[in-house]
């Protein structure tokens, strides 16, 4: 723990750590406020929903604890990781706020309805606030765990269960059919690039994620 304060007390001091964390918070928030519009959107246009040949194949199955508690639970983890090596907190905040602007994007572009014979969500579910249901392409359910995965790739342990992770909510997701299977498959390899993008937009940044933490070692 006096670890974990210590390393607190060395960052906040730095003004240009305050900052650049302010400027992280900003474009985070800036990215959800892109979302809510992207998704009244898309419920504004929505069309109609199309077959697909693995959930054709695969029963209903009620996945709402797995979708809502359990991506609760690992952002949960997540905070809890950053608040341990708050070095990281730049480059992780930003590269979400850029997974969820060009996702806000492209789930703008093609208007797909959620399959019919879904999973039940809870509507009183946090989940509301964020997601009107038709935000189809592509999973973000499978593509943050992924994202986070790439992020804290130099710790095997992190990188296994966050890649665990990402395959656990990727089969919750079809076998709820809350998504369809491209939804899926292609958010692992748009979220491999997103990373590669913040990469080269924000290098100081991936710097200090690089930097190895005594678990690293």
């Amino acid at each position: 723990m006096k670890k974990i304060i210590d390393k607190h007390k060395s960052l906040w001091k730095q003004r240009s750590f305050s900052s650049n964390f302010a400027l992280s918070m900003l474009l985070l928030f800036a990215s959800l406020f892109a979302n809510y519009f992207a998704n009244v959107y898309t419920t504004n246009h929505v069309s109609n929903y199309v077959s697909d040949i693995i959930l054709d194949n695969l029963p209903v199955v009620n996945v709402d604890f797995v979708f809502v508690e359990g991506a609760i639970a690992l952002w949960l983890f997540v905070i809890f990781l950053l608040i341990r090596d708050p070095q990281k907190i730049p480059f992780v905040v930003k590269g979400i706020a850029v997974f969820v602007l060009i996702r806000s994007f492209f789930i703008m572009l093609t208007h797909l309805a959620l399959p019919p014979d879904h999973s039940y969500l809870d509507p009183a579910s946090t989940f509301r606030y964020i997601t009107a249901g038709n935000d189809m392409f592509f999973s973000s359910h499978t593509g943050l765990p992924y994202l986070m995965a790439l992020n804290f790739w130099a710790n095997k342990k992190l990188r296994i269960f966050f890649i665990g992770t990402a395959i656990i909510f990727a089969a919750s997701v079809l076998l709820g059919h809350l998504h369809y299977s491209i939804d899926v498959f292609a958010a692992f390899f748009i979220t491999y690039s997103i990373f590669h993008i913040c990469q080269r937009l924000f290098p100081g940044d991936y710097r200090l994620l690089s930097e190895k933490t005594d678990d690293e070692k």
